[in-house]
C-alpha cells in the first residue's frame, strides 16, 4: 500500500524543490496571517508556477470570504484548497462551487466525538485532514508541533479519502500510519529547523521514512 505525502507550510524554493524530488504527491502554501508560514500571492504565485505535473499545489485558508479565495486565485495556480478554520459543510460546498477546485476540510481531533464530525463532510469534501486540536492559547487552527491519539482512527470508516497531520516527524510517522491506518500524511512543523522554516534535509528525511513504511505496507 503506497502512503501519499504532503509537505504544508512551503516558504521557498530549496524546500519545494525537496519536498518534490523526495516524491510528496501535494505542497502546501498558507495563506493565513497569523501563520508563521504565510506566504504573500507574488510569493506562492512564484512557487507554484514551479510545481511539477502531477503534484498537486494546495492552498490554505482559514475562514475565507470569497473575496479572499478570489483574490489568491486571481494570482495563484492552485490545485486544491484546504479549509483550516471552522466551516461548514454547506461552506466546503459553497468554495468548491466558486474555485471549481477541490475541497480538502481540516478537522481538529482530541477525542473520539471530534472523529465522528467528519460523517457530516462526506458528501461534502474531496479529502479531510484529521490535525490535532489547536492547544488552549493557540493563535492558529494547525502546524503546532502536537499530536493526538492516533488509535482514534483506526475504526474510521468514511469513504471520503482523508490525511493524518499533527506533530509528525521522521521518527514518528511510522508508528502514526500504523496506529492510526493512514494512506496519506501531512507534515509542516515536523520538517523545520525552527518555526516555519523548513529544512531540506528534514523534509527529505521525511518522505524517505513515509516510502520506507510504503514498502513495509506492501510486504505485509
Amino acid at each position: 500500500m503506497k502512503i501519499t505525502a504532503k509537505i504544508c507550510g512551503l516558504t521557498d524554493e530549496r524546500g519545494l524543490r525537496a519536498a518534490m524530488d523526495g516524491g510528496a504527491s501535494f505542497v502546501g502554501l498558507v495563506f493565513f496571517r497569523r501563520s508563521p508560514r504565510y506566504v504573500t500571492h507574488e510569493q506562492a504565485a512564484h512557487l507554484a508556477a514551479q510545481v511539477r505535473r502531477g503534484i498537486t499545489a494546495v492552498g490554505l485558508f482559514v475562514d475565507p470570504s470569497d473575496a479572499e479565495l478570489e483574490s489568491a486565485l486571481n494570482t495563484v495556480r492552485l490545485g486544491m484548497i484546504q479549509l483550516h478554520g471552522k466551516e461548514t459543510p454547506e461552506r466546503v460546498d459553497q468554495v468548491r462551487l466558486l474555485t471549481g477546485l477541490p475541497v480538502m476540510k481540516a478537522l481538529g481531533v482530541a477525542t473520539a466525538r471530534d472523529v465522528a464530525v467528519a460523517r457530516a463532510f462526506e458528501d461534502h469534501a474531496d479529502w479531510l485532514l484529521f490535525d490535532a486540536k489547536a492547544p488552549p492559547g493557540a493563535n492558529r487552527p494547525g502546524g503546532n508541533a502536537v499530536a493526538f491519539d492516533w488509535t482514534l482512527l483506526k475504526t474510521y470508516t468514511g469513504r471520503t479519502p482523508w490525511m493524518l497531520a499533527g506533530g509528525l516527524t521522521r521518527a514518528s510517522v511510522g508508528a502514526a500510519i500504523k496506529a492510526s491506518g493512514a494512506r496519506a500524511v501531512d507534515v509542516s512543523s515536523g520538517v523545520e529547523t525552527q518555526t516555519g522554516i523548513k529544512s531540506p534535509a528534514r523534509i527529505r528525511a521525511f518522505l524517505k521514512a513515509v516510502r520506507t513504511q510504503s514498502g513495509a505496507n506492501s510486504k505485509s
